[in-house]
């Protein structure tokens, strides 16, 4: 299929966290004349030299772009970036070698920061190019969790009531020591006792000591996670309990201890706003859903039951900050009986509004996707007029482009391999047209837009949307 338009280029990584917030991008770009193609990341990249010359939306800065960074801009194609992982973000330094990178960010036209606290990380980067801005727009996730657009869910809450009934929900974030392949880990497997295991792929950018400390902490917490979900459905028989483990987590313990209890349920079903909606309290250590949670104004519950200052306050202070926190059992059932009595609500203050107000823009007034929108017109006007790539520069962006799918799809079925078709299923399952047309207009009702958007399917899995 020949596109001509240019559009806007938005890959989606995990669909259960990110596709409803970009497709209220999407929503929010059709209204404005920018056409939005969406889909899994992988297949947006491999299709990269099909589109015209459109703003490709990275989710990331990381040096892995530094051949298709180059490769896009050769095809005519302007970069924008945020961060998906910069809201509850590692120590700078680490996070710098982890999430950024020279050979990244030089391609990147305009950056867009969670809030305050995203953009200061930033300019910290000694190589922050000079001459390209950071817009404090907020995330379209953060849109998701404003009251306003409570309703785009109502069904969904609904139905997970009916399901369920009272329910606490538990959201685990043990990726690092729990990932749904063992490679994935800090640490790859032990095969030979007397040697120190080597780096996996979630120690990136990290020190050997600051890896062994964060799986030692993660595998204590992991430990206790697993005491407490029998224990609280002992502790509450009128409550069944929901667990709902990280978009990368293997879920096989999860479901064992499920098979031995009557009330306790796993799933990673949608977006977590709507069981958010629905639960009584969440459960969480350091979890992202606890900032969300807040935000909300549902009460949330970091369980520390083991501590440890250097990651608990280092990389994961402000989702436990921004919650009640437990540090035994005891305390975690009392807070809950307080909870469920109706003598407890969401955690509160001056101290933790201010947290709030400093890591995330975009919490009243425009939304988030709008002020985004914003900068977008700006770069279509600075590509209008521009001149296209040539034909030398066209055919060589296909010719990598085909090379990189073809190598990619080849080594994603070796054994070894961490991305392979089942795990890109896992993170993104497949959807139809008639589902994303369904969420566009339950969008299209909360923002007041009457004119009907266009859902075209185009190399199978992906999704043009305009206006």
């Amino acid at each position: 299929m020949k596109l001509k338009k240019p559009a806007l280029l938005v890959p989606v990584e995990n669909q259960v966290r990110e596709l409803d917030a970009k497709l209220l991008l999407a929503c929010v770009a059709a209204r404005r004349g920018l056409p939005s193609i969406i889909g899994p990341k992988r297949e947006v990249e491999f299709r990269i030299a099909s589109f015209p010359k459109s703003i490709f939306l990275s989710k990331s800065l990381r040096i892995g772009n530094r051949k298709f960074f180059p490769t896009s801009l050769k095809l005519g194609h302007k970069i924008v970036a945020w961060d998906e992982e910069a809201l509850v973000h590692l120590p700078p330094e680490i996070y710098f070698s982890r999430r950024l990178s020279p050979a990244g960010m030089n391609y990147v036209s305009h950056f867009f920061a969670w809030g305050n606290d995203n953009a200061e990380l930033w300019r910290q980067y000694p190589n922050l190019p000079a001459d390209k801005p950071i817009h404090v727009t907020g995330n379209p996730r953060n849109d998701l969790l404003r009251t306003e657009m409570h309703s785009f869910y109502e069904d969904d809450v609904n139905n997970i009531r009916r399901a369920y009934g009272a329910f606490f929900l538990i959201n685990t974030n043990f990726n690092h020591v729990n990932a749904f392949y063992p490679g994935q880990n800090l640490f790859q497997p032990e095969t030979e006792p007397d040697k120190e295991p080597q780096f996996g792929q979630a120690a990136r950018g990290m020190s050997r000591e600051y890896a062994e400390g964060l799986r030692d902490h993660k595998k204590a917490v992991f430990e206790d996670f697993q005491q407490l979900i029998p224990a609280l459905e002992k502790s509450f028989p009128d409550h069944s309990i929901v667990v709902r483990p990280h978009p990368t987590e293997n879920q096989e313990i999860y479901h064992k201890i499920a098979d031995r209890c009557r009330r306790v349920h796993v799933t990673n079903e949608g977006n977590v706003v709507p069981w958010l909606m629905a639960t009584r309290a969440i459960i969480h250590n350091g979890c992202t859903t606890g900032v969300e949670a807040y935000v909300m104004r549902i009460p949330a519950i970091s369980y520390r039951a083991t501590v440890n200052d250097v990651y608990d306050d280092g990389f994961y202070r402000l989702p436990n900050r921004l919650s009640h926190q437990c540090f035994n059992y005891e305390e975690l059932q009392g807070t809950l009986r307080m909870i469920v009595s109706d003598k407890l609500g969401a955690a509160n203050g001056d101290e933790r509004k201010a947290l709030i107000d400093h890591h995330l823009a975009a919490l009243d007034g425009p939304l988030a996707c709008e002020r985004i929108v914003d900068v977008l017109e700006k770069v279509v006007g600075e590509m209008t007029g521009a001149p296209d790539p040539t034909r030398k520069n066209r055919l060589e962006g296909w010719f990598k482009t085909t090379k990189r799918r073809v190598r990619q799809r080849y080594k994603s079925y070796l054994p070894a391999a961490l991305k392979s078709p089942e795990f890109e299923r896992h993170r993104y399952p497949p959807i139809d047209a008639e589902e994303i047309r369904t969420r566009l207009s339950r969008f299209q009702q909360i923002l007041g837009y009457r004119a009907e958007l266009k859902v075209e399917s185009i190399f199978g899995r992906l999704f043009r949307i305009s206006a």
